[in-house]
């Protein structure tokens, strides 16, 4: 069934989907999952991987402000694709709170813990070098600026950070604090270390000082 639902969920990843979401995503989230779950031996492997291969169907339609929040639609979602493949139901719960508990910004505690290492194979998609060329290459797409001399991470009000710079600061360097797992907690470390290094060359040439 796994690989059955492997291509029902890439089906979801259209061409204009954002290069930040789009199936290679998917595919990192995958790697990263794997290296997480080698080091535990209660997690459920085939909840981990339908749970992984599903856990953003949902992006294309919240990119194209057609549902709100992408996580709870694609559990549901993920719930359809599942039942009509006889899954037991056990199966389909754990696998619809993977789903739900894996993004950043809303209140869904991981519960299980399958939920916690889908939730920190994603955020470590969002450190490290990867990290830095996805939040940048989202930022061109909304068309949110590099960096702003004038306003530093520390004056910025916004929640996500008016400029790339800023939301590294305020999101992607936050992400080790969010790990649930003690292997997510050092690779995250190691990621985030890279990360900070990267921001203060960036900041270092804008000044003209490097």
């Amino acid at each position: 069934m796994t690989e059955d639902v492997r291509a029902v969920a890439r089906s979801y990843f259209t061409a204009e989907l954002s290069p930040a979401h789009d199936w290679f995503h998917v595919e990192r989230v995958e790697a990263n999952a794997e290296r997480l779950a080698a080091r535990r031996a209660d997690v459920d492997e085939r909840v981990l991987r339908l749970s992984v291969l599903l856990h953003d169907i949902g992006r294309a339609r919240e990119d194209r402000g057609e549902i709100e929040d992408h996580a709870e639609w694609g559990a549901e979602e993920a719930r359809e694709i599942l039942e009509e493949r006889d899954a037991e139901e056990a199966t389909v719960d754990a696998v619809a709170h993977c789903i739900r508990a894996h993004r950043y910004s809303n209140d869904v505690e991981p519960e299980t813990a399958e939920a916690k290492v889908v939730s920190d194979a994603d955020n470590l998609d969002a450190l490290g070098a990867v990290g830095v060329a996805r939040c940048f290459s989202y930022g061109g797409e909304i068309g949110s600026p590099i960096y702003d001399p004038s306003l530093p991470p520390e004056a910025d009000d916004s929640v996500a950070g008016e400029t790339q710079f800023n939301h590294v600061h305020k999101k992607l360097l936050d992400l080790p604090e969010r790990m649930y797992t003690d292997a997510g907690r050092d690779l995250a470390e190691e990621r985030a270390g890279f990360v900070r290094e990267f921001a203060q060359r960036l900041e270092a040439e804008a000044a003209g000082e490097r």
